[in-house]
């Protein structure tokens, strides 16, 4: 598996007046990530699907937790792996640490439309195959073993 890392600074515009990150600022750092990600993760930018394929990346789902404070002047190290994979839609494990402590860490879904009828749409090919090498080691096995069950493309003897 490959993880997707980047170190992001916590400039004063994200934080409170304590100097504290306030909460709805990690979904622009995480919004941003994502742009990372699809960039130099995934060898397409978001302008770039939204220009020449007609495909929106909305964001449908979020599940977060904020297990230790970050404070101005930090550099907080964010990492991306995704977690599932479907027709249409990923979710991906996105987290921000700081000396090995988690700060905030988030699921996220993503689901893939079209811009001209907003409905949803088959992840193209050459990115579902970009996307699966950022599947979380779990997950990764999984699908390698139902390849192999019997009645997945693998014959049983007998």
């Amino acid at each position: 598996m490959t993880t997707f890392r980047r170190q992001v600074p916590v400039r004063f515009a994200h934080c409170d007046p304590a100097g504290w990150v306030f909460y709805p600022r990690y979904f622009e750092m995480v919004s941003d990530f994502v742009e990372d990600w699809f960039a130099a993760g995934l060898g397409t930018s978001l302008p770039q699907l939204l220009h020449r394929q007609a495909i929106l990346t909305p964001s449908v789902h979020f599940t977060v937790d904020f297990p230790k404070p970050a404070r101005f002047g930090d550099r907080l190290l964010f990492t991306l792996s995704v977690l599932k994979l479907g027709r249409a839609s990923c979710e991906l494990q996105i987290e921000a640490s700081l000396g090995g402590a988690t700060r905030m860490r988030m699921r996220q879904v993503l689901v893939l439309i079209s811009a001209a009828t907003g409905r949803p749409i088959a992840i193209p090919p050459q990115l579902m195959r970009r996307m699966q090498k950022f599947l979380a080691p779990a997950r990764r096995a999984q699908i390698r073993s139902q390849r192999t069950l019997p009645g997945r493309g693998a014959r049983s003897a007998g």
